[in-house]
């Protein structure tokens, strides 16, 4: 028996006070969304299934240990990796989940593209559309003013982004960030419910970002 209310209160705990978009709401949206596409694409699977909860649990965790969130993401690490088997989850379990959060960042994949398992690959495919559509540009607004981003500066161009050290580092704008980001992940989604659902938010995004452009350029 798995006990996944003990691995939320731990998320709950490790996210409080998160202010920039990555907090335990998203993680439970990123949970939702990944199980409801595993699912669909997968309809003989049941909710109840070892594979769903291992997708929740993903979901839940992969930001605990991202570094825009804390400052000692071994230490976490650590954590987790003590708490995975206390709710029931088995080695092999403990080693997808582990490697599914470690490795499922954009951030991680610009360089060196990671093959994750087939439940990171739904829980990544999750929190990529949690960055498009509505909910995606609130939390790039979000973000980019917790961080001191100008809204948009068109003295700023885009950049193509080629390496880890360049994405964290560089100077952006929030608008800057659809184009060298948010704009691409659509063609990065792996299942085909997330194909789908990615490229409806990202039309939404795009018509957001014309209309703010139209209306800068008033």
């Amino acid at each position: 028996m798995i006990d996944l209310e003990k691995l939320k209160d731990f998320v709950k705990e490790q996210l409080d006070g998160e202010s920039t978009g990555h907090d335990y709401y998203h993680g439970q949206r990123v949970a939702h969304l990944a199980t409801k596409m595993y699912l669909a694409d997968n309809p003989q699977a049941h909710e109840t299934s070892r594979m769903v909860a291992i997708i929740r649990a993903g979901s839940y965790l992969h930001d605990t240990i991202d570094e825009k969130v804390t400052s000692n993401p071994n230490k976490v690490i650590e954590q987790i990796q003590k708490l995975l088997p206390e709710v029931g989850f088995e080695d092999l379990e403990v080693k997808d989940i582990l490697f599914t959060i470690q490795h499922m960042s954009f951030s991680v994949n610009i360089e060196h593209h990671y093959e994750l398992p087939l439940s990171g690959k739904y829980v990544q495919d999750a929190d990529r559309l949690e960055s498009l559509g509505a909910i995606g540009i609130a939390r790039a607004f979000t973000y980019g003013g917790k961080h001191g981003n100008k809204i948009y500066d068109p003295e700023i161009k885009p950049e193509k982004l080629i390496s880890h050290d360049q994405y964290r580092n560089h100077t952006e704008t929030t608008i800057n960030h659809f184009y060298e980001k948010l704009f691409d992940l659509e063609s990065l989604v792996n299942t085909p419910g997330g194909k789908k659902e990615a490229h409806r938010r990202t039309e939404y995004m795009r018509e957001f970002v014309n209309e703010f452009m139209d209306e800068w350029n008033v």
